[in-house]
C-alpha cells in the first residue's frame, strides 16, 4: 500500500487564506465602529459638556456645543499659535459666550492646556485646567480640586483689573501667584490675558463663523 504523501500548502493558498481573514477582520472592525459611533458621539458630547459646565458657571445655553465648534487656524494671536477649538455658546440664537481650549507653551514643565470661557460682554465666566505636567505638590495647585487659585479669574475682564495689571503680584500685577510656582501661574495669567485680547478683537467674527456652517471648514478667524 502506498504511503500517503504530506503535501505542503501552496504559497498561493496560504496568501488567499490570509487575505480572506484580513478582509473579515476589517469588516468586523468597520461594523463595530459603525454600531458604536452613536454611543461614542454621545459620550464625547457628555464629556465635553461635563468639562464645559464648571467654566460656564450660571450661563444658560441651548445650542449643541460639538456642532458649533470652530477651529481658529494659525497664524493667530492665541497662546501657542496653534489650531484652537472654540465653542460659541448661544441661548435662543443669541450669543452669550465663547469657550476656548488653548495650549500655553510657557509652563514650568511643558504646555498647560486651559479651557477659558468668556462671556459675550468680555468678562470671564471661568477658567479650567485640562492638562499639564507641572510639579506635583507645587505647580499642580492650579488644578481646581487642589486649590481655589483659578477662582480669582471669575468675573474679571481686560478693564477690571486694568490691562497693565494683568500679571502676578510679584511682577506688579493684580493676581496672586502660587508659592514656589511663579512660572506656572505667570503662564496661566498670560494665556488668559492673551485669549481675552483675541476675543475682544474677533468676537463678532467668531459668532459669524459659527452661524455659517459652510465656512467652518475653511479655517479660523483671520
Amino acid at each position: 500500500m502506498a504511503e500517503p504523501r504530506n503535501e505542503q500548502p501552496s504559497p498561493w493558498r496560504a496568501g488567499l487564506t490570509l487575505a480572506v481573514l484580513a478582509a473579515v477582520c476589517s469588516a468586523l472592525v468597520a461594523l463595530t465602529r459603525y454600531l458604536t459611533a452613536p454611543r461614542i458621539a454621545a459620550n464625547e458630547q457628555a464629556a465635553l459638556e461635563q468639562r464645559l459646565t464648571p467654566s460656564l458657571g450660571d450661563l444658560l445655553y441651548d445650542n449643541d456645543l460639538l456642532e458649533s465648534q470652530i477651529m481658529v487656524q494659525p497664524p493667530n494671536e492665541l497662546p501657542g499659535n496653534r489650531p484652537v477649538p472654540v465653542y460659541p455658546v448661544r441661548s435662543g440664537g443669541r450669543p452669550v459666550a465663547a469657550v476656548f481650549v488653548v495650549d500655553e507653551p510657557g509652563g514650568y514643565a511643558g504646555p498647560i492646556r486651559l479651557m477659558i470661557a468668556i462671556r459675550y460682554s468680555g468678562e470671564l465666566s471661568g477658567v479650567r485646567v485640562l492638562a499639564h505636567r507641572e510639579t506635583p505638590g507645587i505647580g499642580d495647585r492650579i488644578e481646581p480640586d487642589k486649590s481655589d487659585w483659578l477662582q480669582q479669574f471669575k468675573g474679571v475682564s481686560l478693564e477690571a483689573p486694568e490691562r497693565n495689571k494683568w500679571a502676578v503680584k510679584r511682577d506688579g500685577g493684580a493676581f496672586d501667584q502660587i508659592t514656589g510656582a511663579t512660572i506656572t501661574t505667570r503662564a496661566v495669567v498670560r494665556a488668559v490675558r492673551q485669549t481675552l485680547i483675541y476675543f475682544e478683537a474677533h468676537r463678532d467674527e467668531i459668532f459669524a463663523m459659527e452661524s455659517r456652517p459652510a465656512d467652518k471648514d475653511q479655517g479660523g478667524a483671520e
